[in-house]
């Protein structure tokens, strides 16, 4: 066999590092009051690395959702399939915020960032205290400015809220209508498939993913969803959403075409939550712009997960990523950054997805690094892309500056280092699957 295939995998626990050690050790005044603002998993986790760095003063984590932290991933995978419970998503247990001495605020909204004053205002007027500040407000979906986006029946995701009702909708509906094939409408597209309803993806490039992956390997994934029976409409867009007795009954496409559905989920991406930030006169350009430390210009603030617009230090240049490792690892930095210790984050761009059953022809897949449109010369496939059971790698100059496991395990670590080694390869060698990875690395 060329590829072992671990269904019963759990991806990510190696890339885990919000809770290893960073920087010098610095000490911080027990009566120190450090205030996080975003209690999604980058603001929890940013409290659980504060303990783990030894910082003892007081912590207070503040959210505008009445749950706990929890992880996103889910919403569009295993959770909006039914084959988990939300309890799965949480990030920490419910008694670890009172156990590890951590404020959590639920269902408050910040109004403003008094940076003069070292304060948070709340929307009922409370002002907290500040030392220092941590700023994971996240993204919030983008919609469409076209007739019939408030009808019934259109539907966006972000919150888990969002994908309850998505979940009740798959199971009442017979059309969907997906506009974005982007990452979480080709999941949620798997997921309407396995609920029986017939789905049409709506998509302005000319191919799913295209910005992403590139044509080689978006080509990939239109042609799994085909083979699940989604349609495609490429190089249109949404016109009007129709309706009727204010329920949406389809799309009218900028070509003229219509599509019926009984429902549509706008999935077009998101935009950073910066409007605290801005009001408070921070640096703002795709996000809060931050150093390699996660640091603002004000020394008191700093910013983390999709909110975050960094400077990374491998790859020389400032980027935001707007996915679940960024969440995950990102807030180590940035809280030793808070205990006013040396610290970069330097780690690659690591996303993954799952869709359809794996039995069923489906895809599990994890992608390690970056490529910007235009920034490669070449995809080298090893193994069976037919098959989905494949490593892609993006080649520029030479060197691999991405790669891409499909139904693939187990291969995160050589991939790293191809990557950051920046070993030159001969493109014939890395497709041949009888040459280990880590000969290539030796080499």
């Amino acid at each position: 066999m060329l590829f072992a295939r671990l269904p019963g995998r759990s991806r990510g626990r190696t890339l885990d590092r919000s809770a290893e050690p960073v920087g010098s050790e610095v000490v911080v005044a027990d009566s120190e009051r450090f205030v996080i603002v975003g209690a999604g998993m980058a603001g929890a986790k940013g409290a659980e690395a504060l303990r783990a760095l030894g910082f003892d003063g007081r912590i207070t984590l503040l959210g505008d959702e009445p749950h706990r932290p929890y992880e996103r991933p889910p919403l569009s995978k295993e959770y909006l399939l039914g084959n988990t419970g939300f309890d799965a998503a949480y990030v920490h247990d419910e008694g670890w915020y009172a156990d590890n001495r951590v404020d959590l605020q639920l269902q408050v909204s910040v109004r403003r960032i008094d940076r003069s004053l070292r304060q948070v205002e709340l929307a009922d007027d409370t002002r907290i205290d500040f030392d220092k500040l941590l700023i994971t407000t996240g993204a919030h979906p983008r919609s469409l400015p076209v007739p019939g986006i408030e009808a019934e029946g259109v539907l966006h995701l972000r919150r888990v809220e969002d994908s309850d009702r998505i979940k009740r909708t798959l199971a009442e509906v017979d059309r969907l209508v997906v506009v974005g094939a982007g990452w979480i409408g080709l999941e949620v597209a798997a997921a309407a498939r396995a609920a029986g309803v017939a789905v049409t993806i709506v998509e302005t490039a000319e191919l799913p993913l295209l910005r992403v992956l590139g044509p080689e390997v978006a080509q990939v994934f239109a042609d799994l969803h085909r083979a699940h029976g989604v349609e495609f409409r490429f190089g249109t867009a949404v016109d009007e959403i129709r309706t009727s007795g204010g329920r949406t009954t389809g799309v009218r496409l900028t070509d003229g075409a219509e599509v019926p559905a009984d429902a549509v989920l706008v999935a077009v991406g998101v935009d950073p939550d910066v409007e605290l930030a801005q009001q408070a006169g921070l640096r703002v350009q795709n996000g809060i712009l931050v150093d390699a430390s996660l640091r603002t210009p004000d020394p008191n603030i700093v910013a983390a997960g999709d909110v975050a617009n960094a400077f990374n230090p491998l790859l020389g240049k400032q980027i935001r990523v707007e996915h679940w490792a960024n969440a995950l690892n990102q807030p180590a930095t940035a809280a030793a950054a808070m205990l006013g210790r040396d610290a970069e984050y330097s780690e690659l761009p690591y996303f993954f997805t799952d869709q359809y059953a794996p039995d069923a022809g489906g895809i599990g897949m994890e992608f390690l690094g970056y490529v910007e449109p235009g920034g490669y010369e070449q995809v080298v496939f090893r193994g069976d892309v037919a098959a989905r059971e494949f490593i892609a790698f993006w080649l520029n100059g030479g060197r691999v500056v991405a790669g891409m496991n499909v139904n693939v395990w187990d291969v995160q670590d050589q991939l790293r280092t191809l990557i950051t080694s920046g070993t030159t390869v001969d493109p014939a060698t890395l497709a041949d699957p009888d040459t280990p990875l880590n000969d290539l690395i030796a080499r």
